[in-house]
């Protein structure tokens, strides 16, 4: 009689099945570690430079604005006298005027004239005097070629000898205030004759 054994049901080199647990190795651990602190550095220097120019900037423009409202209000304190001072060129016009009427052989001629002359021209020297202190510097363009930014042509005249555009007469002085122009200079200009060089002189006198 024949005994039966029992089967076995075991699968020979059967492997275990997989660990979803399984530990993470010591490396990777440190790399994640390392990985955190560096993009949060990153990520705070980006923003440390944004910020430094965005202070920069502030600070450029607060400076541009300072140095604007210096510049405007030192033109203010050189320009507030303008009007004032345009006003007292008719003054020292006069004055000019004054002296012109008084001829040397008059003063010779007669004492009081020339004491009169001398009273004038004194004062006509403190006016300018006082023209010069303050930025005022007069235009006196004889002989000179005609500038448009601080002349105005009162009359053209056939010159012989000189050249086109040549100051031949100053009719009225010109002034500035601290170089920007105050009043321009009235004068009379040559036609002339195409290549000849200016340097002649008109005799104005009145």
């Amino acid at each position: 009689m024949t005994t039966a054994h029992p089967q076995d049901d075991s699968t020979p080199n059967q492997e275990p099945p997989a660990d979803d647990h399984a530990p993470v190795s010591d490396d990777v651990v440190v790399n994640l570690a390392e990985a955190a602190p560096t993009a949060r550095i990153a990520e705070l220097e980006a923003k440390l430079a944004e910020s430094n120019d965005r202070v920069l900037r502030a600070l450029a423009e607060a400076d541009n604005t300072r140095k604007r409202l210096e510049k405007e209000r030192l033109d203010t304190s050189k320009f507030a006298i303008s009007g004032f001072a345009r006003d007292l060129l008719a003054v020292a016009d006069n004055l000019r005027r004054a002296l012109a009427a008084i001829t040397p052989e008059q003063q010779a001629a007669n004492a009081e004239l020339k004491n009169i002359y001398i009273g004038v021209e004194a004062t006509e020297r403190v006016l300018l005097q006082l023209f010069e202190k303050n930025g005022i510097k007069k235009i006196e363009p004889l002989g000179q070629s005609f500038d448009p930014n601080q002349h105005e042509v009162i009359f053209e005249s056939d010159i012989p000898g000189q050249a086109a555009g040549t100051i031949v007469q100053v009719i009225e002085p010109g002034y500035t205030i601290h170089d920007r122009l105050l009043r321009p200079a009235r004068v009379g200009v040559a036609k002339g004759e195409e290549g000849i060089d200016a340097g002649g002189r008109l005799d104005t006198s009145a």
